[in-house]
């Protein structure tokens, strides 16, 4: 490598966390970044469900519009100007309607943009193939359903790099993997190969760093206090990227939030599993070793990314249809509230199981019911507090397999507001429960070799073969974090909150979920993992978990990530959990108490 390329660095912009960011975000990249390429997640697994939906209802729909109408359309003759590349899965369902919608936003506006695209994650038409094979479900085991009616592989990075190797300037995917989008501009820009697995890696982790957007710069943070004042105008992140896997995270100047050890490490802890085996198409990463170095003021240094051998085989994200669901909401106040909005919940369910009856509709599929405002979430870590409260929302969640049963459902929710509880008024938009239908995911794998990719670039098809490393990883099942005993102090022991002595971020996997928790010192630690065991924290979360914690270690960060089995109700849009997506488990886990010696927790006050 020449000095000149070792040298030589390469900023990306995470202009989008999700579908539905703030418009915001890229402009203050393209205007204020200084970057190279600005990069963006828009695919979900929910999102996808919502995409399916809409190409269903329309051909030419099925893909974000807001990256081409909200993004491209008023920042198209600064990023041309600037020379920024833009990488995007906006694709969705429909790749080729994305890229022509862009194609015509750039004739109307005279600019000269050449797109590309990437396909071949879109194995729909091979879904009758796979059922003939016995294709199963990654965790449960459960055989492909019948109303199969989306199948994607997420895929790598080296497409997404060919394409800019071809000259594009706009790559738009459908269903990659999120840190993809991040990673195919630094295999472009550095010539990494297939066998560059700690590179890779890295580039990886920079990538699920920035796919979140603000959340790695102090949004969603848990010290939100030092945030606050900075809300009206957060700042994107930033990933300065160097050819030997090293990087560093920072933000516009002038722009709100922090960049720091501590937010940044939540979005790294951010959804993983085991953090020494994060599977990605390239490689399998190894988290456990990074060091965070707090180098400037917003500047974080990242380095000790380690990667192995990818595996052979692609996830594939499929849906189906599952049914119908609705939510019914009302808020009640006044004296015994909470008891009397579960009252109302339970007479309304009772209701109307008899009405299915007399008319052959069969019984619900599931219920829930949430009363918002009685600490709900915590189960029985709610205090004392929670059942006094004088206004809740009785929030009532059902599955159904025919419509015609919630139907009926809507129609008796408005039905009895002369017949059951005192104190109640509407909660959000007038009218009946909306009915839609579950479209439900079905995960599994499949053979890398089985999946076509092809990459265009302005309509023509480029020569690209996905290159082969010199090895695959065969995974095995992961290994618990080994529990340490409560070692004898030499002074008296007391309990403090979790939240004293770390930071922490949670989110979903399917119907997995994690925590991850990074101390505040180093010295916090093994008194955290002391009292944090998986039992402990299983027990903690026993309103939720139906199956196991596991605790990994990241002696790297001066962390420790659990993950939380089978605690979701399905995930995604089939749980009527109240906490869909396991975005507060965090917070729940920050109220943990953590025995600590006499004058650690003096030192805290």
């Amino acid at each position: 490598m020449t000095d000149s390329a070792s040298s030589k660095t390469v900023r990306i912009g995470g202009a989008s966390g999700y579908w539905g960011d703030s418009q915001e975000a890229p402009r203050q990249l393209v205007m204020k970044g200084n970057v190279d390429y600005l990069v963006f997640d828009y695919l979900a697994e929910v999102t996808m469900s919502i995409l399916v939906r809409a190409k269903q209802r329309s051909p030419d729909a099925g893909y974000a519009k807001d990256f081409v109408d909200l993004v491209m359309k008023p920042l198209i003759h600064e990023i041309k100007s600037r020379g920024i590349k833009v990488v995007v899965n906006a694709g969705g369902v429909n790749i080729s309607a994305c890229a022509k919608a862009l194609a015509d936003v750039a004739s109307n506006a005279g600019v000269d943009l050449k797109i590309g695209i990437v396909e071949g994650d879109d194995l729909v038409d091979e879904l009758d193939r796979l059922r003939d094979q016995n294709v199963q479900e990654m965790f449960s085991g459960a055989e492909m359903p019948d109303q199969m009616i989306s199948a994607n592989a997420y895929l790598g990075a080296f497409p997404i790099a060919a394409a800019l190797d071809a000259g594009a300037e706009v790559v738009i995917t459908g269903r990659c993997v999120d840190s993809a989008v991040t990673l195919g501009p630094l295999i472009h820009e550095f010539g990494w190969t297939v066998d560059d697995y700690d590179q890779l890696a890295s580039g990886s982790l920079c990538g699920h760093i920035l796919e979140c957007g603000a959340q790695a710069t102090g949004g969603n943070f848990t010290d939100w206090r030092d945030t606050v004042d900075g809300w009206d105008d957060m700042g994107y992140p930033i990933a300065v990227c160097r050819a030997d896997g090293t990087f560093a995270i920072t933000k516009p100047e002038k722009t709100g939030g922090i960049v720091s050890k501590l937010s940044v490490g939540e979005q790294i802890l951010y959804e993983i599993g085991d953090p020494s085996a994060y599977v990605m198409p390239d490689t399998v990463c190894d988290f456990s070793g990074v060091t965070l170095t707090e180098a400037g003021k917003d500047w974080l240094e990242v380095a000790n990314v380690k990667g192995r051998a990818p595996t052979s085989s692609y996830k594939v994200s499929a849906t189906y249809m599952d049914g119908y669901r609705s939510t019914a909401s009302t808020v009640i106040t006044g004296f015994d509230a909470v008891e009397k909005g579960r009252a109302f919940a339970e007479a309304l369910l009772k209701r109307t199981r008899r009405l299915f009856m007399e008319r052959n509709l069969g019984d619900y599929r599931d219920t829930a019911i949430h009363i918002i405002g009685s600490q709900t979430l915590w189960g029985d870590n709610a205090d004392d507090l929670a059942a006094r409260s004088k206004e809740i929302i009785t929030q009532i969640d059902v599955r159904h397999d025919e419509k015609a049963a919630l139907e009926l459902f809507s129609k008796e929710t408005t039905g009895v507001g002369l017949s059951m509880t005192t104190g109640r008024c509407s909660a959000g938009a007038a009218g009946r429960p909306k009915i839609t239908p579950v479209v439900a995911q079905f995960a599994f794998l499949i053979p890398k070799e089985e999946v076509p990719i092809a990459v265009s670039v302005d309509g023509s098809r480029i020569d690209f073969a996905m290159p082969v490393p010199s090895s695959h990883t065969r995974l095995h099942l992961p290994k618990q974090a080994a529990q340490k005993e409560e070692a004898p102090a030499d002074e008296d022991l007391v309990e403090v909150p979790l939240i004293e002595l770390a930071v922490a971020r949670s989110g979903d996997k399917g119907n997995n979920a994690n925590v991850g928790v990074i101390a505040r010192s180093d010295e916090y630690l093994d008194w955290i993992k002391q009292s944090a065991t998986e039992e402990r924290v299983r027990e903690w979360f026993g309103h939720v978990v139906e199956g196991e914690v596991t605790r990994f270690d990241l002696p790297g960060m001066g962390a420790v990530n659990f993950l939380l089995t089978d605690c979701l109700g399905g995930g995604g849009t089939s749980t009527l959990h109240l906490d869909n997506l396991a975005k507060t488990y965090a917070q729940q886990l920050l109220a943990f108490p953590i025995k600590v010696p006499s004058s650690v927790a003096k030192s805290l006050t």
